[in-house]
Parts: structure tokens; sequence; C-alpha cells
């Protein structure tokens, strides 16, 4: 893109601004502003092609942008000058894209983080932060990145994927479709596992998506991203300190707030410390049908992580134990392979022989078909008549 024309269509935008607009720029004001500046072409393909490639460079993720408007494309990641990475749903591969030197790759990162108002510099080296379009941004400036600046972007979809579409991508089976969907109907609370990237907010989102229309979702995340297709659906926010490092609101809080906002479901976009032991509380104290995300290698490995993220804040090892097998029974647990993501297993956490032995997890189905657990999860839905 040309320098001096995206200098020219600055000014005309900065000119044209008026301070009660309260939102950025749009296509429409950039057009109006190539206009304003002798810029715009002659025909109206071109003016929409330069307007188009403008926005990109001025309100989007310039030579990116292609990428993250790409239906295919999860992930996005700059290593420095190290090239461009895109995820499609088979691991990162390298693409080509145009970004300049360090300290146009840089320019790129501060615009971005400033456009949602974070801020980003030497005294500020990282950001992770939610762009106007939902998308998630990360973000570390050298000298902490040694070869940065080190770009992360993780695209947002607005519309969940039905579970038809999920089984067609041979991400879950049928028979793994029908259980899940009897697991939601039953209000059994369950948590969706996996490593990073292997799927879990947009199969939880598509578990979400069939919860009776009735039902009211209050969904706490880090960053908003889960988008179930359902009527009644309420999302809270955590918020960062500022710079002063005041103004914090984290995922416990959140989760406590949400008690009072007449829940039917409490739903944690990603388990990560203090919020598990509200969530626990809340799916025992009647909020049934809870759901949240974590990572972990192996449904196996549910319980220790939850201890780890739980013991830290003060609920004793078998409290923990105590509620998660009255509450949070459930794990459906997603793996990557060469051909994509894939749900592995759906499994049940069960008690030791005795109350001072660990936890264990009991597989119900596989890919193959039913597993030691199948019975045990059988009687609890037809307890719930589902």
């Amino acid at each position: 893109m040309n320098l001096e024309l995206l200098t020219r269509v600055r000014r005309q935008l900065a000119a044209q601004t008026r301070p009660d607009r309260g939102r950025g720029s749009t296509k429409a004001d950039i057009v109006r502003a190539l206009c304003a500046a002798g810029a715009a072409p002659p025909d109206q393909t071109s003016l929409l092609q330069l307007s188009g490639a403008l926005s990109d460079d001025l309100i989007g993720a310039g030579p990116l942008q292609p990428l993250l408007d790409d239906p295919e494309v999860t992930d996005v990641v700059v290593n420095g000058t190290g090239g461009v990475w895109a995820d499609r749903g088979d691991g990162l591969r390298p693409v080509s894209a145009r970004l300049g030197g360090p300290d146009a790759i840089r320019a790129l990162a501060c615009r971005l983080a400033a456009a949602a108002g974070r801020r980003l510099d030497a005294g500020s080296p990282y950001a992770d932060v939610r762009l106007p379009d939902g998308t998630r941004f990360h973000a570390v400036l050298a000298p902490i990145a040694t070869g940065g600046p080190y770009l992360s972007f993780r695209t947002h979809r607005s519309k969940a994927f039905t579970l038809t579409q999920l089984v067609e991508a041979d991400t879950l089976t049928a028979d793994m479709a029908d259980l899940m969907l009897r697991i939601v109907k039953a209000r059994l609370a369950f948590i969706v596992t996996g490593g990073t990237g292997t799927g879990k907010t947009t199969l939880l989102a598509s578990l979400l998506s069939n919860a009776p229309k009735e039902e009211r979702i209050v969904i706490v995340e880090d960053a908003a991203e889960l988008a179930p297709d359902h009527p009644h659906t309420l999302t809270l926010e955590s918020r960062p300190a500022n710079i002063e490092g005041a103004g914090e609101v984290d995922l416990a809080a959140l989760v406590r707030q949400s008690l009072r906002m007449r829940p039917d479901r409490i739903v944690v976009g990603e388990c990560r410390g203090a919020e598990v032991i509200e969530l626990l509380g809340a799916l025992n104290t009647g909020h049934e049908g809870g759901a949240g995300t974590l990572h972990c290698n192996a449904a196996a490995d549910a319980p220790v992580r939850l201890e780890a993220l739980a013991l830290p804040h003060g609920l004793p090892r078998e409290g923990l134990h105590a509620q998660l097998v009255a509450a949070l029974r459930v794990i459906i647990h997603l793996r990557r392979n060469g051909t994509g993501r894939q749900v592995a297993e759906i499994a049940l956490i069960e008690t030791g022989p005795t109350r001072t032995e660990p936890l264990t997890v009991a597989t119900a189905w596989t890919r193959n078909g039913p597993g030691p657990g199948a019975g045990t999860l059988e009687r609890l839905l037809r307890e719930r008549n589902a």
C-alpha cells in the first residue's frame, strides 16, 4: 500500500471524525476520505478494491486480514520476521504474507492493541485483547520477544457449528452426537478437555446451542469467544488491571456475579484458576447443566488438573473430590491427529475404593463404541429421563 496515500486518507479521516461518534472509522468513512483526498479511482470496482485494501491497513490487520477472513482459518501467528503461519484445521502451516520489517510489524501490533483500548509499548511489552470483530489477539514486543514482535490471532466465528456438521467433518461420530445431546438435555454438568487448538470452544458452543431455548445461559470468559446459536445467552468478560494496577475483574468474581443473574446454566469458557472453586460451588447449589473447558492431555488427567487449579486457592483435596463427584461427572475429551480435530472419548469421574484414594476416570464411550463406564452414564441419564 502506498504510504503517501495512507497518510492522506488518515488525515481526511481525522478531519471528518466527530468527538461524539463513539466509534472507529468504517469502510464508508474510508471511501469518503478517498474522495475528499482526490484519490478515488474513476470506476466503482477499483474504488471498492482500493477502499478494501485501505480498510485492512487502517482498521483491520493489514496484510493478515485476508487470512483472518478465511472461514477455514482458526489461528494465524507471526514469528517476527521469521514468517507467518496459519492453521486451517491440520496444524500450523507457513503462508505468504508481506508484513515488512520489525518496525512495520510492531506498528501493526500497537495499532491493533490501541484499537482495543490497551497499551502496547516498551513499558508494557505484551497485550492480550479482543478485536472489534471478536478475534483474540496477543502480542509480545522485542526485546522480550527476542526475535519479535510475535503476534497470535485466534479467529472468532459468529455462528456455532451444528452437531450434524461436526459429524460430517468427522469431529465426532453419530453415536457420540446422540449421547452428547442426551447429556445436554439431561442437564448433566460436563467439561470439555483437550490440548491447545483441539476445538474445545467450538464443540462447547455447538453443545450449548442444543440447550432448551427457554433456558438462560450465562457465559463467563477471559475473552468472549463462545457464540452458541441460542436465543438467551449472556456473556461476562473479565477485565485486566489498568496502568495504575486497579480495576481488575477476574473470572472468579464474574462467576459469583452470574449467580445473581437468574441463570439456568453457568458456563466458564476456560477453567484456569480460582473460578474452578466458584463454578463447583454453583453446580452444587442447584445450578445444574453447567459446563466449561479445561486444558489437559487426556480425560484421565482432568481430576489432577482440577486439583492443581483449586488447591492453591484453599479448597482441600477431599472437598474438591466430593464436589466433583456430586456435580461434575462428565468429561468430553478432544484430540488432534493427522486428519483434524476429533472427540476421542466421553468419560466419567468416579470415586476411588476409599476416600483417601485419588479419583478415577472411566471411559463411557469412544469412537469405537461403549466403554466400561457406559452403564453408569446410562443410569445417570435415565434418572433424568433423558
